[in-house]
């Protein structure tokens, strides 16, 4: 899958996907933003900028819609990784809409891209560090982190994709069930965005394109991964955490 002459690169730049609606988790308390709900004593914003920040990034891109001005206070506090705001208060550009508009912001280099509401714990190595030594930009637009939907903790879909042993990735047919679910963190070469147009769209758009190219990749997630997607999933996280520390 990779090139075992070439160095491995961590990217030192992240985008950081804040500016969901986060519907499902408004009855946890309708003042918070799904990003700043807390878990194990700490938001899930937090938990993403901590991780980037262990795996050396230096720089992340945040944007921010819904209760902006809570996320933007929360972020004035932190100094690592450097935060930069994109700023989508003015419409809801979905999630490639939202990477589009902040590609200015990223540089021309391939960058982390992590959900500012997904979590996990870390087997031996953290996840972040296996994708940066993973990713190929010479075979790869876009690699994904996956978690397997059989061990997830709190998740009951029905799966997002199917990995070959080169770990290509299909996207699983509409009645389908498929092994992997995106874990919410990835790698993107600027390249997958070429073409890409204006306004909001779903990043699956991008996915189908690097997919028929034969670009579209994946990396199996080591430890657990936790979707935190309902009020009812943050103490079923909350006790992963705690039983992962003892």
């Amino acid at each position: 899958m990779t090139d075992p002459l070439r160095k491995p690169a961590i990217p030192q730049t992240a985008m950081v996907l804040a500016a969901g609606l986060g519907t499902r988790m408004r009855a946890y308390d309708p003042t918070i933003p799904k990003p700043l709900v807390k878990v194990g004593g700490k938001t899930l914003l937090d938990h993403v900028l901590d991780r980037l920040a262990d795996a050396g990034v230096a720089r992340a891109v945040v944007n921010v819609h819904h209760l902006a001005d809570r996320i933007e206070a929360r972020l004035a506090g932190r100094t690592t990784p450097h935060i930069v705001v994109s700023d989508e208060r003015d419409t809801l550009l979905e999630t490639g809409g939202g990477m589009v508009r902040a590609l200015p912001l990223l540089g021309d280099a391939p960058f982390f891209h992590i959900n500012a509401d997904t979590i996990w714990i870390d087997g031996v190595k953290g996840n972040l560090s296996r994708l940066g030594e993973a990713f190929d930009p010479a075979t790869m637009d876009a690699l994904l982190l996956l978690a397997p939907t059989a061990t997830s903790i709190g998740y009951d879909g029905r799966g997002d994709f199917l990995m070959s042993p080169d770990g290509r990735l299909t996207r699983r047919g509409e009645r389908d069930v498929a092994p992997f679910v995106f874990a919410g963190a990835a790698i993107y070469a600027p390249a997958l965005f070429a073409g890409a147009p204006d306004g909001a769209f779903p990043m699956s758009r991008l996915y189908a394109k690097a997919e028929e190219e034969g670009r579209l990749f994946g990396l199996r997630l080591e430890g657990v991964w936790m979707h935190v997607g309902t009020p009812d999933a943050v103490p079923a996280a909350e006790e992963a955490i705690r039983a992962s520390a003892t």
